[in-house]
């Protein structure tokens, strides 16, 4: 089928992003441990190809994988979990799928591509099965506790002593007595409850998003002298974490990004104004001066 210059750079470009996803699926199955995710994945990746060679039928030409792109998703994938790095790179499919639906009048079965996205996509839905993703909830239980509770904490204490070293080491004492709380009630919570999830696993990853937590939030006092600045800096970075955490539970989970954010932003930051202000309240009328 004779194709002009603008169609065939046109193919060119989903030619190359085909290439460029099978090498990408390839890596992620070579690195999967469990046999079923790693057998969808290589399925995958061979559907990948034969999109490929699909679209070479029309522009003649072999395209090289963006190598790049290949190593940031499998990075991202082996890093935040294939779940994640998958998922994010899928988001790029929907658009895929617009652009083919364009190409009817030019491609006459193309149709068949499109259906073979659409079951691709529907194979990766059901393939995804992380452990990550299943103690996601006891994730959550650390990183909002320890953000809630740490940065009320970190606020009172930096109107009541004033001195970011105390602030430090109070905070780090508090933090690290949280977590160990928190990972052992998260444990017993767990055993009692008639399900899949393995107790130890649930309190270490309870405690182990707490404790992360805490150093991050108590970093600028160990760093900045000035106390009002270290406690910016820790509201800028507690909102940094809700972030972060949130796109990855929005991309992850597929669930709206927005309204979770502002929620744990607002829990947060209305704990941490509360706590300086009966930190003001602690140092004015009992008298403190550190």
């Amino acid at each position: 089928m004779a194709i002009d210059n603008d169609l065939r750079n046109q193919l060119k470009v989903y030619q190359k992003t085909e290439i460029t996803e099978h090498h990408i699926y390839i890596k992620l199955a070579q690195s999967t441990k469990d046999p079923e995710n790693r057998r969808v994945m290589e399925q995958i990746a061979q559907d990948e190809l034969k999109h490929y060679q699909y679209w070479r039928e029309y522009t003649q030409e072999d395209i090289e994988p963006e190598r790049i792109k290949v190593w940031m998703y499998y990075l991202i994938s082996r890093v935040f979990g294939f779940t994640f790095g998958i998922k994010l790179m899928e988001m790029g499919e929907e658009d895929a799928q617009d652009n083919y639906g364009q190409l009817v009048e030019s491609i006459p079965d193309i149709d068949v591509l499109i259906q073979d996205e659409n079951e691709h996509e529907r194979v990766l839905l059901n393939l995804l099965d992380e452990e990550r993703l299943r103690y996601i909830g006891s994730i959550v239980l650390g990183l909002n506790d320890a953000l809630v509770e740490l940065t009320g904490a970190l606020a009172g204490l930096t109107l009541a002593l004033q001195n970011t070293q105390l602030i430090a080491v109070t905070g780090l004492i508090t933090g690290i007595a949280a977590a160990l709380s928190m990972g052992a009630s998260e444990y017993l919570s767990t055993k009692s409850e008639e399900t899949a999830k393995n107790p130890l696993r649930a309190s270490i990853y309870t405690g182990g998003a707490y404790i992360v937590t805490v150093f991050i939030l108590i970093l600028p006092y160990l760093i900045i002298a000035n106390f009002y600045l270290a406690l910016g800096l820790t509201m800028a970075f507690a909102l940094l974490i809700i972030a972060f955490f949130n796109y990855y539970i929005s991309i992850a989970k597929e669930v709206e990004f927005r309204q979770r954010f502002l929620e744990m932003a607002v829990l947060s930051l209305g704990v941490a104004v509360l706590s300086f202000a009966i930190g003001f309240v602690v140092r004015t009328f009992l008298g403190i001066d550190i």
